[in-house]
């Protein structure tokens, strides 16, 4: 009984945040009291205010763009990432270990070390503010958690199923395309779904690495936007942005929670 009280506070804690977005989100934006934020208002206004955000900081076209990165660049990641594994685990490729350790080392760098010379180097190669610029450092983040986690479901497949296809003629590309690709679908899902998680929140590199409307991701669009509140933006506007641009990694993991904690648990092997 004490133990089921205590979770209901723990609970209750974690919630209030989440209730003063949705209190607040839902608010007219002329009626906006910091006084009474934990009040529900009778009036109805989160639609209403996310088409003023939508308005206000064009978050129609970085919404377009963020999808467009959020389903693209994972998808290449897992892709990468799961070959990288096959080499390295399946193929047996001589020093497979220290490639793979320069393949996830590069993790262990903080982001912001990357900025600069990322910077500088898109502007060089004329990547900077394009959409394949923000193509492919996304792809290029995603490659080694997806290789990572491949690689360590690979090493508990038998290695007797590479050899009896071997044996029949087929291919390495067509083994690999055929049985080891299907065999980890589920891996690659819950890989998937954090990586496309990761790109649709992220700020660091899409602040950087771009600027006009139609490139910048939806997440600096939003800082922008929140930005201007004290510019003359009203605050339950840019709180029905936030919560409007979170739903689709929400409804995401909560249409896939079963695949992904399956995924996990077969990428650990």
């Amino acid at each position: 009984m004490i133990r089921r009280a205590v979770l209901v506070v723990l609970g209750l804690i974690w919630l209030g945040p989440t209730y003063l977005l949705l209190v607040n989100a839902s608010r007219p934006a002329a009626s906006y009291d910091p006084a009474s934020a934990w009040v529900p208002s009778g009036d109805f206004s989160l639609f209403s205010n996310f088409a003023d955000a939508i308005e206000k900081a064009s978050l129609g076209e970085s919404l377009t763009s963020t999808a467009l990165y959020a389903v693209i660049s994972p998808l290449l990641g897992v892709i990468i990432g799961a070959l990288a594994g096959y080499t390295i685990v399946v193929l047996r490729l001589r020093g497979g270990f220290w490639w793979f350790m320069l393949i996830f080392g590069g993790t262990i760098f903080p982001s912001q070390m990357l900025l600069i010379p990322l910077f500088v180097g898109y502007s060089d190669a004329g990547l900077y503010d394009s959409h394949l610029g923000m193509i492919l450092i996304y792809t290029a983040i995603n490659v080694p958690l997806a290789a990572f986690v491949l690689r360590n479901f690979y090493t508990g497949v038998a290695f007797s199923i590479f050899e009896a296809a071997r044996m029949d003629g087929a291919t390495t590309w067509r083994i690999f395309w055929r049985i080891y690709l299907p065999l980890s679908l589920s891996a690659l899902a819950a890989v998937y779904i954090l990586e496309f998680t990761f790109v649709w929140n992220d700020l660091i590199f899409g602040l950087t690495l771009s600027q006009t409307e139609n490139v910048r991701p939806v997440m600096p669009a939003l800082a922008g936007l929140m930005t201007d509140v004290y510019a003359g933006t009203p605050v339950p506007v840019g709180l029905a942005a936030g919560l409007v641009v979170s739903l689709p990694t929400v409804a995401l993991f909560l249409a896939t929670q079963r695949l992904f904690a399956r995924g996990l648990s077969l990428g650990s092997v």
